[in-house]
């Protein structure tokens, strides 16, 4: 029999080491997987730069262009952050929206919350949907959290707060491992589902806050009505219950660097494999040309992929994966947006909101290329130019798209191994496609595409 001082001492260890370990870890079974909204099945996807997107450069101007981006085929309004910016080590004259002062309200350089939520319920009178840029893994050096809960951030060897990389000197990293941090995020997020009606989130650099956490949240934010997840993020462990969909990055970069002639088709196709070995049937993966990221630090459309652009779009619309429409790119944006100050938009007419339309709205009505397992399988075409030339076909419920691209800079002549039944489809971009494809050799300009479909 123990004494009793031993006793408390063994109890004492005990309660620690349970006290240790995150509460919801111990509680809550996840589910293995989340089933994504039944309304995100074949949307794409729109961001938004509430700053640069008026010259207003608020919400309410914002919505008055809702009837056009409805118009694209963009179902989904990802929102960059709304909320007020800190003004301790901020960069530039306005800062970054990714420097969070408050999280639970909304940047009077933007508008109210009124008319925050006048912009939902006129997007969702339009069969649109609204989720909002959530910053959980850092703040402001002056968010009131640093005051009131110093304890909720990381700290260096001399107490002080740090960013979570030094680069990012205007944020200071949050540490979730404190389990009131947890839910007072969780608090925040469902704030604006209740105070809104926001439909999800877009959540920024998850990566480096723990799934745990996220599946905490989404377990609590499906209570009040099911949401729509987005990780930037592209570990496939983020694509379990916590998100519904992530970053198509790698397909990003090779799309980038096929453009420049650094690669080819092989690398395409080995990426695609290695898709289909990490990720379930019914995971999204979001593909992109630009971004907010991209076109603000690493270069315009036409800097990264020049010539290519449409055809790596039309690519990026085909895949299995959500297409992203960057604020700008259907008016061929062609300079890099401020990411510190007030850069407002050109809004020039462009031939680029027609070729755009065309393929978003297409992707809504063509099952073929639905979202997750609502769409088609990818089957590769086998030619005889296989690192020039990608060739594929998606089928499901009896739609069917063929699609064929000259990924090169140079015209391209090849057979197919096997060529494909083009006898019912119809030339999505009425440019000649089928009759292209309808002799051998086929012949193809560079950055050429071709897509044809089941449903005229």
């Amino acid at each position: 029999m123990l004494k009793q001082p031993t006793l408390i001492f063994f109890i004492t260890l005990l309660l620690a080491g349970c006290q240790s370990k995150p509460r919801q870890e111990e509680t809550i079974d996840f589910p293995p997987t989340s089933t994504p909204p039944e309304w995100t099945r074949n949307t794409s996807i729109y961001e938004v730069n509430i700053r640069q997107y008026t010259p207003e450069g608020t919400i309410r101007a914002f919505s008055q262009h809702l009837p056009a981006i409805k118009a694209l085929g963009t179902d989904i309004l990802w929102l960059m952050p709304i909320y007020p910016i800190g003004q301790e080590q901020r960069k530039g004259s306005l800062g970054s929206a990714y420097s969070v002062l408050d999280y639970r309200a909304v940047n009077p350089d933007f508008g109210t919350m009124e008319d925050l939520q006048d912009l939902v319920r006129q997007a969702h009178s339009r069969g649109m949907y609204v989720i909002l840029d959530w910053v959980a893994n850092h703040t402001a050096w002056d968010n009131p959290l640093a005051k009131e809960h110093p304890e909720w951030y990381h700290k260096d060897e001399k107490g002080n707060f740090t960013p979570p990389v030094d680069d990012w000197s205007d944020v200071i990293h949050l540490n979730y491992e404190n389990e009131e941090l947890r839910q007072y995020m969780i608090e925040s997020l469902k704030f604006w589902v209740e105070t809104a009606d926001i439909d999800g989130f877009r959540c920024d650099v998850a990566m480096m806050v723990p799934t745990v956490f996220w599946e905490q949240a989404r377990h609590e934010l499906d209570k009040i009505k099911p949401v729509f997840m987005l990780a930037e993020a592209e570990e496939a462990d983020h694509l379990t219950y916590a998100f519904d969909m992530n970053y198509g990055w790698e397909l990003h970069h090779i799309m980038n660097e096929i453009a420049r002639g650094k690669m080819n088709v092989d690398n395409l196709t080995g990426y695609l494999k290695k898709y289909d070995s990490l990720y379930g049937a019914d995971a999204y993966r979001m593909n992109f040309i630009t971004n907010h990221d991209e076109n603000s630090w690493n270069g315009t459309l036409n800097e990264r992929m020049g010539e290519a652009q449409q055809a790596m779009a039309a690519l990026m619309a085909t895949l299995p994966g959500m297409p992203l429409i960057y604020s700008g790119q259907e008016a061929g944006l062609d300079k890099r947006l401020k990411f510190f100050e007030k850069d407002t938009i050109n809004w020039q007419e462009s031939r680029l909101r027609w070729f755009y339309t065309t393929l978003l709205q297409h992707k809504k009505k063509n099952k073929a290329l639905w979202n997750g397992a609502a769409g088609g399988k990818l089957v590769t075409l086998a030619t005889s130019q296989p690192t020039k030339v990608f060739a594929f076909t998606r089928e499901k419920d009896g739609d069917r798209v063929l699609v064929v691209l000259n990924l090169s800079n140079s015209e391209v002549e090849f057979t197919f191994t096997a060529p494909p039944a083009t006898a019912q489809l119809s030339d999505l971009f009425n440019a000649g496609g089928r009759e292209a494809l309808s002799t051998m050799p086929v012949k193809m300009a560079p950055w050429a595409y071709i897509i044809l479909t089941s449903q005229p």
